[in-house]
This record gives C-alpha cells, structure tokens and sequence, in this order.
C-alpha cells in the first residue's frame, strides 16, 4: 500500500467510489494521478481477496442474476487482434444480488459466454448454504450453467423481456431507451415462485454501477483504458456498496414503528454489525 496518509487514502476512495473519474479526483484531491492509480491498484486486489474469502457461507433465500456490458480501450467492433490480446474490447460484468439483504455476493468480469457464464454460476453456488430461488434473464446459457453449477438443489425461473421504440417520441432515437412492451416468467429447474422471479433489484444494482463508477458511463471517455484497473474498481465499488453503503430499504423501526438506523448489505447479512467508515474499510481489508 503507498505512503498516503489513511484520511488522504479515504478522501481519494471516497472520491471513486462517488463516480468521479480519476482526472477529476486528481483535481479534488491534489494527489497526484499516478498515486490515485497505484492506490486504485493496491485497494482493488484488497477488496476482490477480502470479499472472496469473507462472503461465503451465506444464508440467502431468493437470488438476482444479471449482466451488465461495458468496454475496455474501445468498443468490440473496432478491436485489433493486438488489443484484444491484452484485454481490450467488451467487458461484461456478471452480478448476483441477494433480493433480501441487497448483497452483492458475487461477480465476474469478462465476455458474455459460455465458459464465463458457468464461472460465474459455479462461484455462486459455492458461497451459498441453502436451497435458493435464482431468478436471471433469458439468457440462454444460464440455464446449462445452473443444471451443472445447482442440479436439482435449485428452484430456478427467468423472466423475458421484449423491448421496442416508444411510437410516441420524437426526434432521432438513437440514445433513448428502449421501452419494454411485453414481459413473461417461465419455470426452468424446481418449482419457483413466480411472484419471485424478477430480476429488478439486480438490474437496480446495474444502475448503481453506472452512477457510481465513470467508467461505466456512456458516451464519454472516462472508459477504462486496462482490464485490470477495471476489475480493481468494480471490486472496490462493491465493497463499498456491500460493507459502507447505508440502503434506504434495509432501514430497521424501532419498537414504536418509527424509522429506526440505516444498515448496509452486510449488516442485513449479519457479516457485521455496523456501517463501515472508508478509513475502516481500508483498515480492514489491507489486514485481511
């Protein structure tokens, strides 16, 4: 880890995690880019090897499976086989969420194919004590991923969705969203509750990535320019958003029926029993 002092090393965290680029945390900081790189650096692998020993065992119930696309260097279209040697072109970020306690309890980063798909469906079932609900996208190679990764020991469902243009806009369409016209769930594997099959809080999540990290950001240029500075800050993202991040849905009453404390995901999944602070979050994982 680099000199800084802890409450500097916080400020730059906080700083990233927040969605602000590197050149702009250069300019609220005053740390230098090549430090907020290093600490990027040092920081991601500390919180990918504290979240991959730390979350396991876990009692979930009902899961949310996504991916969620971005690029590193440039786009696929435009990659030479020189840059996709070192990892540039599409990223996609494969996301599990515990639909109870908003956890994220696993993810992977590279392709949206096979061979990654039962990845990170293998990790998945690796860190989870119980019979769960998993619920995913029509995707279909989820489905040979789970049978492998789960067997039978799974209720499993995916919910379909058909997407069109809005007939009632106007002007060019290119950067608007699409508009959802029809929505179906199916039972793929056990018997799976359909009012549970939906992946809403995983695809909530995938907004919170885009809001909270500028490489994933379209349309502009903050994109990562390395696979492994990538990596570095989806760890350090969800870390963030695991142990430090208040969740305005996990709030607690009090016994008077009145909102009560914030918990994050890890206290909802009794990993521990307050809200990290940035400082002990840095602490913690660079100990681990």
């Amino acid at each position: 880890m680099n000199q800084l002092p802890t409450e500097k090393r916080a400020q730059v965290i906080r700083s990233l995690v927040e969605g602000n680029s590197i050149r702009s945390t250069v300019r609220m900081t005053g740390v230098a880019k090549n430090t907020i790189v290093k600490l990027l650096c040092d920081i991601g692998k500390a919180c990918s090897r504290f979240q991959a020993v730390n979350l396991v065992g876990l009692d979930s119930m009902v899961v949310q499976a996504d991916e969620i696309w971005s690029f590193v260097g440039c786009k696929e279209k435009r990659v030479t086989p020189d840059k996709k040697a070192v990892g540039m072109g599409d990223a996609w970020t494969w996301v599990a969420i515990d639909a109870d306690s908003k956890l994220v309890i696993t993810w992977h980063v590279g392709l949206r194919t096979e061979d990654d798909c039962k990845d990170f469906i293998d990790d998945l079932a690796s860190r989870l004590n119980k019979r769960i609900q998993l619920s995913t996208d029509g995707f279909g190679t989820y489905k040979t991923a789970v049978k492998l990764a789960f067997g039978k020991d799974v209720d499993y469902g995916v919910i379909v969705k058909l997407f069109g243009t809005d007939p009632y806009a106007e002007g060019a369409h290119r950067y608007s969203p699409a508009v959802c016209t029809s929505c179906k769930t199916k039972a793929v594997i056990g018997d799976p509750l359909e009012s549970q099959i939906s992946t809403s809080y995983v695809e909530r999540q995938n907004l919170t990535m885009r809001m909270g990290m500028r490489r994933f950001t379209r349309l502009t240029n903050a994109f990562s320019k390395k696979i492994e500075n990538h990596e570095y800050q989806i760890a350090l993202h969800f870390m963030y958003v695991n142990y430090c991040r208040p969740h305005q849905s996990l709030r607690l009453q009090d016994e008077k029926g009145k909102q009560g404390i914030n918990r994050s995901p890890a206290m909802a999944a009794k990993l521990t029993d307050h809200i990290w602070s940035i400082e002990e979050m840095i602490e913690s994982v660079i100990s681990n």
